[in-house]
């Protein structure tokens, strides 16, 4: 069979043209107006306790759930402690690969770990051994090809003592102390290529969008980015407040809701937080943020999975 001669001016020719049409391509997608039904909806693992890896994986599977967070709070593997640190040292390698096989063969990918360990407590020594509770949680994240780590600052209060004239959070040292730790943890995602995102509350050191984004602006490190979930500052910021302020750094959304003036979180559409001008505004300026549903467990993940549904569904 003869093939055709093709001289080094055509195959030039032809390079440019399609170096052309990939450029023009990749700025057509970055173009394309995204809407709220383009949003990627999520589970965080964290409630949902008496289920094994496995058994969690298919019931998610079930109802079309595609990504999760992955809080090790589920039956085997029962490791996950709150604003603290516990014992990974038996958490092999081996046991971190079956548990990402078995999200992964339901069709199911892990987008972030839930670390949530304390790091603006007031002793150095602690303050050390949860970085490297931290480490260690990367190290993890490794084995299971996940990049993505979340937490808040973390939380500290001395019930012996009277309370603070300035409030712990808000004192300045404070402030140049956590600016330290991130640094230390900046050094660390390096080391792992991951990339670490902090979660503002309004009672924690993270109290507002803005002082949120003063903060991650100050580090300036790429590793160092925001999980904005709007229900937590509710009572000191408006949605369009939250996108403003963080919309360059947010590589992720909770979606759970509250009541306006008080404390605790509740499933999806049971709050006060407008979700509907929420999943517009999350179209908007992070389309490619996954939605975690947060604060769900067995029994009230449906209901909540439904109303957000049926939210993005109507929003135009």
């Amino acid at each position: 069979m003869n093939l055709p001669t093709i001289s080094r001016r055509d195959l030039l020719k032809t390079g440019t043209a399609a170096a052309s049409i990939a450029i023009a391509s990749k700025a057509y997608t970055q173009n394309v107006k995204k809407t709220p039904k383009d949003l990627t909806i999520g589970m965080a693992t964290t409630e949902f306790r008496s289920f094994t890896n496995e058994q969690l994986a298919k019931e998610l599977a079930a109802v079309g759930i595609q990504t999760i967070q992955l809080f090790l709070t589920q039956t085997d593997s029962n490791y996950w402690k709150y604003n603290g640190r516990n014992d990974l040292s038996n958490l092999t390698k081996g046991k971190c690969q079956e548990i990402a096989g078995l999200y992964q063969r339901e069709g199911i990918s892990i987008h972030s770990i839930g670390v949530y360990t304390n790091l603006i407590h007031p002793d150095p020594f602690e303050r050390k051994a949860n970085l490297s509770y931290f480490e260690a949680m990367m190290k993890i994240g490794a084995h299971m090809n996940v990049k993505t780590f979340i937490t808040e600052a973390g939380h500290f209060y001395d019930a012996e003592k009277p309370a603070p004239a300035i409030e712990y959070h808000f004192q300045e040292d404070v402030w140049r102390t956590m600016l330290a730790t991130a640094k230390e943890l900046d050094a660390i995602a390096e080391q792992y290529n991951a990339t670490v995102l902090f979660e503002p509350f309004y009672r924690h050191f993270f109290s507002t969008a803005k002082r949120t984004r003063v903060f991650i602006d100050e580090i300036g490190s790429p590793r160092l980015r925001v999980l904005l979930d709007p229900a937590n500052l509710l009572e000191l910021n408006d949605l369009g407040e939250m996108f403003n302020q963080l919309q360059p750094y947010i590589d992720c959304l909770h979606a759970k809701d509250r009541k306006l003036h008080v404390d605790h979180g509740v499933p999806a559409g049971q709050g006060d937080l407008d979700y509907s001008e929420f999943v517009k505004l999350a179209a908007k300026h992070t389309p490619d943020a996954p939605l975690i549903m947060e604060y769900v467990g067995l029994e009230t993940y449906k209901p909540a999975l439904a109303h957000l549904r049926q939210i993005i569904q109507n929003a135009v």
